[in-house]
């Protein structure tokens, strides 16, 4: 009887972890979506609700490191200062690991089609559920 209540027990709790990890996913995926429909109206201040808001945000790009979500957006407005710079972006999921119940970790590949010339490139991201929210918390984009 003990074993039976014990792989009743695991069986609820491994059920229980794997549909909080497709919410998860879900919850990500959707957060991620925002972001390029944000982009593609060429709206950086709506893109930007994707990232952490604190001063230990790291984002890594052809220019290194630099911390801080206020950083970040004042690179991505000096960056792409208008719509037609910004252009249309689409990106793609390469690989999503679930690190644990608080952090994923993200491989993808973006693209942008722009007047002055299409680019693009791939992206490792970092993302840690805080306050019941997916952020992220550091982008490595190149």
């Amino acid at each position: 009887m003990k074993k039976l209540a014990l792989s009743l027990l695991c069986t609820i709790s491994l059920h229980t972890t794997f549909a909080q990890a497709d919410k998860d996913v879900t919850a990500i995926r959707k957060m991620l979506f925002m972001q390029v429909a944000e982009w593609n109206k060429g709206n950086i201040e709506g893109y930007m609700h994707g990232y952490w808001e604190s001063d230990s945000l790291l984002f890594i790009g052809s220019k290194g490191p630099r911390y801080g979500y206020s950083t970040t957006l004042k690179r991505y407005k000096e960056a792409y200062p208008d719509a037609d710079h910004m252009g249309k972006l689409k990106t793609t999921i390469v690989s999503m690991d679930r690190l644990s119940a608080e952090y994923y970790f993200i491989v993808g590949k973006w693209a942008l089609e722009r007047k002055e010339g299409d680019v693009d490139g791939s992206f490792t991201l970092l993302l840690r559920k805080i306050k019941g929210t997916w952020v992220i918390i550091c982008d490595h984009s190149s």
